[in-house]
């Protein structure tokens, strides 16, 4: 998949799988998700980098990058009937300024011009769920760690 630029200063460089862009996407996971995992658990790092190998090699990751300076990732997957939308962070100092909202909406555009719905998870006690909420997504389930989120598709929501 591939995330177009948004003008007039937000790009999304894939990430290709270097050590350097994994630890780069790491950090930026550790800061935006520590506090909320430390809620519950201490910080293991070794568990939570060995979690982040496994996503960083199954899914595609993308720098968010606002005017030339990496600030973030986020990753989009283009399955059979839906899109996967996931792994969006944000460094704590970009957080709370509408930069998540409108890199959402622009990826919502991308699945709009595909026809269909988009689907997440996000852990339970973290605050982004009302960002989620917000722009059309309903609750499609829980786990003891998650909440599953899903947007309809464009032509869903427009007969809605």
């Amino acid at each position: 998949m591939f995330i177009p630029d948004l003008a007039p200063d937000l790009t999304f460089p894939r990430l290709d799988p270097t050590q350097a862009n994994r630890d780069f996407a790491f950090a930026v996971k550790r800061a935006a998700m520590e506090p909320h995992i430390i809620k519950k658990w201490d910080w293991d790092e070794a568990h939570q980098r060995q979690i982040h190998a496994e996503h960083f090699a199954e899914k595609p990751f993308f720098a968010i990058t606002l005017k030339g300076e990496r600030i973030g990732t986020v990753s989009m997957q283009s399955q059979v009937s839906y899109v996967r939308f996931g792994e969006f962070y944000l460094q704590p100092e970009h957080q709370r300024h509408g930069i998540g909202a409108r890199v959402l909406e622009h990826c919502l555009s991308i699945a709009d011009e595909m026809d269909v719905p988009v689907r997440l998870e996000y852990l339970r006690w973290s605050p982004v769920g009302s960002l989620y909420t917000r722009h059309g997504f309903i609750e499609a389930g829980r786990s003891d760690l998650n909440i599953f989120l899903q947007r309809p598709a464009k032509s869903v929501r427009e007969s809605a």
